[in-house]
Order: C-alpha cells, then sequence, then structure tokens
C-alpha cells in the first residue's frame, strides 16, 4: 500500500472510531478543574470519549453545544457569576444528557436528584465518574433527557415546594408528579409501592430506599424501615401496642422503636 493511501485509511479509520466515541463538553470556570477532568476522562476512559471542547463562561459554553452537537455535557453549577442552569434555560433545545459538578453539596442538589439528573462532588475522582457514566449510558436507551431538564428547570423556578415534581423510575422511562401528591412509601424488598392522596398507588423496581434519596428531605420522614411518609399527611401517633403515625386517610403505620423520637419531634416542628 502506498503511503498516501495507508495515511487515507489512517484517517478513515479515526475518523470512524471517532463517530462512535461520546462527544463530551467541559464547562467549569476554573481552568485547573477543566484540565484535571479531561485528564480523568482520558486516563479512565480511553477511547470512549472525545472532549471536543472546554469551556469557562456561559457564553462560551452555548456556542459550542450548537456547533458539536454534544452527547453529554459536564456542566459546572456555578460558573463565575452565572450558573449552569442559566446556561440550560437559554438553549433552543436539549437534545444532550448533563452531568452536573459541583464543589457546594447543598446548592440545588434536591432539585438536581428530583429531576432524575446526575451530579459530581468536587472533587472528583475516578470511581464516582464512572458510576455516573454508566447511569448516562443507561439513560440514553430511552431519550428522556429534554422532560428531565424541563422538570429540573421548573423544580428550581417555582417558589412553592409543595408544587415540586419529582420523577421517578419507571418500566422503560420516569412517571412525573407533584412530591406533594404521595402520601407514603412502602418498601417490597427490591420494589417500593408509592400511595397517593387519591388513595391510588403503583409499584417501583426500585428500593425504598432509593425513592428516598429522590424525594426531598424537608417534607418526607423515615419512621420505618419499610416506610416513608410525607409529613404533610401526619394527623397525630398513637402509643397503644406499639407506637404508629395516623394519616388524614385514617391509616395507621407502624413507628421504628430507634425512630421513635425522631418521628414525634418532626412531627411537632411541623
Amino acid at each position: 500500500m502506498h503511503t498516501f493511501n495507508k495515511l487515507v485509511y489512517i484517517v478513515k479509520i479515526y475518523l470512524f472510531n471517532f463517530t462512535l466515541m461520546i462527544k463530551a463538553i467541559i464547562i467549569d470556570d476554573e481552568q485547573p478543574a477543566r484540565d484535571y477532568f479531561e485528564k480523568l476522562i482520558n486516563r479512565y476512559f480511553p477511547n470512549k470519549f472525545a472532549v471536543v471542547e472546554k469551556c469557562s463562561s456561559v457564553g462560551e459554553g452555548i456556542k459550542a453545544i450548537n456547533f458539536h452537537s454534544p452527547d453529554l455535557v459536564f456542566l459546572d453549577i456555578r460558573i463565575n457569576d452565572d450558573t449552569g442552569f442559566a446556561l440550560l434555560k437559554k438553549l433552543e433545545k436539549i437534545d444532550f444528557e448533563v452531568i452536573f459538578t459541583t464543589a457546594h453539596s447543598e446548592y440545588a442538589l434536591e432539585a438536581i436528584k428530583q429531576s432524575a439528573l446526575d451530579y459530581l462532588l468536587k472533587p472528583i475522582n475516578q470511581i464516582e465518574l464512572g458510576t455516573a457514566i454508566k447511569k448516562f449510558e443507561k439513560k440514553t436507551e430511552y431519550g428522556y433527557e429534554l422532560t428531565r431538564i424541563r422538570l429540573l428547570i421548573e423544580n428550581l423556578d417555582t417558589g412553592n415546594k409543595l408544587h415540586q415534581k419529582v420523577a421517578l423510575p419507571y418500566e422503560n422511562g420516569y412517571r412525573i408528579i407533584k412530591c406533594n401528591t404521595i402520601q407514603y412509601c412502602k418498601s417490597d424488598g427490591n420494589y417500593t409501592l408509592v400511595k397517593l392522596v387519591d388513595s391510588t398507588s403503583f409499584i417501583l423496581a426500585k428500593t425504598l430506599k432509593t425513592i428516598e434519596d429522590l424525594l426531598p428531605e424537608n417534607l418526607f420522614i423515615r419512621i420505618h424501615k419499610s416506610y416513608l411518609v410525607n409529613q404533610n399527611y401526619i394527623k397525630g401517633y398513637i402509643n397503644n401496642n406499639g407506637c404508629c403515625v395516623i394519616l388524614n386517610s385514617n391509616e395507621e403505620l407502624p413507628i421504628a422503636s430507634r425512630k421513635k423520637t425522631e418521628v414525634i419531634e418532626k412531627i411537632l416542628h411541623k
């Protein structure tokens, strides 16, 4: 094979492999963080990702997204005096996955979790990154990213916690419902029954702990290893052959003995 033909062959192989790789953009206002993240990706996930651009501002990020049409964006929550959420609002379309990165564990993470989106806390390590990437690869089978981003923005914009929504993993997608329509959740092994205020219910193929992590902790309380209850629907408790909470529906749910003090204090405070 002549040298020129070899070169063409190599280029074709390179372009073919490149198209199979996940196109990623890193958006972070700190250059050391951007460089470290890229090195982490290249070291532990070679031949899987192509970091097509690294951006330091919301404006640069928008231009890069519109130009490259990435599969995945690693998006810092705080970008200079702006936010990653503001970037998402300014985009005409969102047809890529988002993994948020932040050094502020408390900042808006509740809304992110409720929207079934992923986030990484800085400093990022390869194990947590690997877990997030596995979730990304599974999510792309379903293509519900736009719905989840819209849910995130809606939850961030609302000032009324009662009307926040949550994306619960359901069958081959997500079931999006208002948090305050959930009366309680009951564990059934690796499944969870979700009971709504209208007395209807449905089953999720997730553990109660997984669902608990998605729901706002200021609204729900774990009263027992098998029960997670919306505090707005607890009207009292009784201590008769074991402690129980009484719901507005008059259902009685057991309180674990080790949870008794915590539950009573939260009920009284509520």
